[in-house]
């Protein structure tokens, strides 16, 4: 049998031991948070429990954390609840996460900022961009393909001097680096819990106090007024168990990351000719972008998988319908490289024994894909 490495950490990342245990304890217990019973009381117990733990490792108060069902809601609520007298335009970068990109179809006036060949918004141009209209600005703190870091305190100064709110996706940032919601200056930010090796189906949109939201969907308003539906008291506690290990483990890991993240791009780009590195400083410690080419990447990605080694050819949110990467070609590539392009990402499973066994097997992959093409 094929000993297998993951390199998808950032579609989605092994459930750390700590959540899987608070989690099975939690769901032999009965109880809706909203009940006033004995049962429903505890229930709520742990449930705020869990929220303070969570708004702790942000730099959050706990009244402004609204649980979802994950990323994707959070970023949806963002966007669309957001409400500016006078300002009905929300401007986004052009490397977004499909979440809050495809947002643009459901609003009367977007905005698309665009990014230099790095991948890191052009402020320049984004200055003459955001201005009297815009309500809100939404621009993701590290890049889901590319691990780019992008310059949110200078996005946020810009947003704030023109009067504008701003939102930031901070899915594949938390647990990496450093987060800080009351010295960030944001107004929104995103999480989710199972890129950081909670549970799928849970996440939170942060709310700063004195930002007001209408609410996206009906019901009977549980979190916040903002969001209906009973909040899976068992999911958050596996959300903040989560969180408490990355933030407890998150310096030692982003150092240990980054070297594994360096050596690999070192490897590929001086084993395989005609490889670009798309992550450049300064990016995330768990993300690296490659394009290999005159290649397909699916054929790259299937031969990969054949020999034991899981990757993505970039978000999990359009697998299986794989078109050239929106990301790469906002950054100026060509249709061709941005077809060609694999994303690595890396957690607490991954070893440098990993990297180089993928190092020691791309060459050969790379070569054959290229004769197939």
């Amino acid at each position: 049998m094929t000993t297998r490495s993951y390199f998808d950490h950032a579609a989605s990342a092994p459930t750390v031991p700590q959540a899987a245990q608070v989690m099975a304890e939690l769901l032999a217990r009965p109880g809706n948070p909203s009940s006033l019973h004995a049962a429903g009381r505890a229930a709520r117990r742990t449930l705020e429990e869990a929220r303070e733990s969570l708004a702790e490792d942000l730099g959050a108060r706990p009244s402004e954390v609204v649980f979802t069902s994950g990323g994707t809601e959070a970023n949806n609520l963002a966007l669309l609840g957001v409400h500016v007298d006078g300002r009905p335009e929300v401007a986004v970068s052009a490397v977004e996460h499909p979440s809050v990109a495809a947002v643009g179809a459901h609003l009367a006036e977007v905005v698309v900022l665009p990014v230099r060949t790095d991948g890191r918004v052009d402020l320049e141009r984004a200055g003459t961009l955001v201005g009297p209209r815009t309500g809100l600005v939404s621009v993701m703190w590290v890049n889901n393909e590319t691990g780019v870091v992008q310059p949110i305190a200078e996005v946020v100064e810009l947003a704030h001097a023109a009067g504008a709110l701003v939102h930031s996706d901070a899915v594949q940032a938390f647990g990496h680096v450093v987060i800080d919601v009351a010295s960030s200056g944001l107004d929104l930010l995103t999480v989710s819990a199972h890129k950081l090796g909670g549970p799928v189906g849970i996440g939170a949109l942060v709310v700063r106090r004195g930002v007001t939201l209408r609410p996206t969907g009906f019901g009977g308003g549980q979190e916040a007024r903002l969001r209906s539906g009973t909040v899976p008291v068992a999911l958050a506690a596996g959300f903040a168990a989560a969180s408490r290990v990355a933030a407890e483990r998150r310096a030692m890991e982003a150092e240990r990351l980054a070297g594994l993240r360096d050596r690999l791009i070192a490897g590929v780009v001086a084993t395989v000719a005609g490889t670009r590195a798309n992550t450049v400083q300064p990016c995330g410690p768990a993300i690296v972008n490659l394009t290999f080419a005159g290649v397909r990447a699916d054929d790259v990605l299937l031969l990969l998988d054949a020999a034991g080694f899981d990757a993505s050819t970039g978000s999990a949110c359009t697998a299986g319908v794989h078109q050239p990467s929106e990301v790469l070609l906002a950054m100026g590539r060509s249709m061709e490289d941005a077809s060609a392009s694999l994303r690595f990402s890396f957690g607490p499973q991954t070893t440098a024994e990993a990297v180089e066994a993928l190092l020691g097997v791309l060459p050969g992959i790379v070569e054959r894909a290229r004769a197939a093409v």
